[in-house]
């Protein structure tokens, strides 16, 4: 294997749809990318059943066939699209260096991160089963909620997010059942109130989900008071996780500016990171709206930033 590392113009790290779409934009300004992707190719869609919100898919799509869709018009450009997951970055002087699998080394003329956010879940089995197989446990209400319209669901968690979605939720379902661990939210006051003055979210406090009933879809809830230690069913077909995203960005810690949750910030109305020539699209700068058609925005905004950027270094 040669240690001679490779130089590209355009390196994109992340396979969701802001790293295709950047990808896309990338290829057609004739900036050879490489895209990398990653240690879930297609990223957190690929864990979706049916997609249903993308524009330009009148009869719907399910995650992982959409994040085809999106790697085949990369490849028809000529992405060179590569399995591989970035481990290490050193991103000091005017060539950014990449370190793929720990052995790989690329140096890039630019760097697009695309590597997203990864849900929070509580980790019970049935609960991940049912995620995977697509019967009932999902952590967006915004992308799947429609599809739970005049059921009894079950949401949890506690921050703003949390109620938003529980509001949200309320639209559609005759009854939502918010699980709250602690005896309070950890919302702000106005968006307590939202929840408070919705009568169909019943707010259940020091309550935790022990098991997700159900075979091949949610059936109902294990649940535990933790004060008391009383368990209890709660007959719901749908379970909404609320509880927070981590962002897939822990490589970039100590060179790139980012939030407390691990968010990279980028300049206003750009993706410009605080580092020439490095770029973000997607979940990894967005906590707002997470969604696929906003990543997918980004990607292009990403690539069109960094196109500008080379020509305005006399390098593209």
């Amino acid at each position: 294997m040669s240690t001679t590392p490779e130089h590209v113009k355009c390196l994109i790290i992340g396979s969701g749809p802001a790293g295709y779409s950047a990808a896309i934009y990338a290829a057609r300004a004739d900036m050879k990318p490489v895209l990398y992707e990653g240690p879930l190719p297609g990223g957190q869609l690929t864990q979706t059943t049916e997609v249903e919100n993308y524009p330009g898919y009148p009869d719907g799509r399910t995650g992982p066939e959409m994040m085809e869709d999106l790697k085949k018009q990369a490849l028809r450009f000529e992405t060179d699209v590569r399995h591989g997951w970035v481990t290490k970055v050193d991103f000091s002087g005017p060539v950014h260096k990449v370190w793929v699998d720990d052995t790989k080394e690329v140096h890039a003329d630019t760097v697009i991160i695309s590597t997203g956010a990864n849900a929070k879940w509580l980790g019970l089995p049935n609960e991940i089963r049912l995620r995977d197989s697509g019967g009932g446990v999902t952590a967006c209400a915004v992308c799947d909620g429609f599809f739970y319209r005049g059921q009894t669901v079950a949401l949890v968690g506690a921050g703003d997010s949390a109620c938003e979605e529980a509001t949200y939720l309320a639209k559609l379902c005759p009854k939502v059942y918010m699980l709250v661990r602690k005896d309070e939210f950890r919302a702000s006051k106005a968006m307590v109130h939202r929840v408070e003055n919705t009568p169909n979210i019943e707010v259940l406090f020091n309550t935790e989900v022990k098991d997700v009933i159900g075979a091949d879809k949610v059936e109902g809830l294990t649940i535990v008071n933790n004060k008391t230690r009383v368990e209890s069913r709660l007959d719901v077909t749908g379970l909404f996780l609320a509880i927070g995203h981590k962002p897939a960005t822990d490589i970039f810690q100590g060179w790139l500016d980012m939030d407390e949750q691990g968010y990279i910030k980028h300049k206003p109305d750009s993706t410009h990171t605080n580092l020439p020539g490095v770029f973000v699209a997607g979940d990894a700068a967005d906590k707002v709206y997470r969604q696929a058609i906003t990543s997918a925005g980004t990607g292009c905004m990403a690539a069109l930033d960094a196109e500008r950027w080379l020509a305005a270094q006399g390098r593209h």
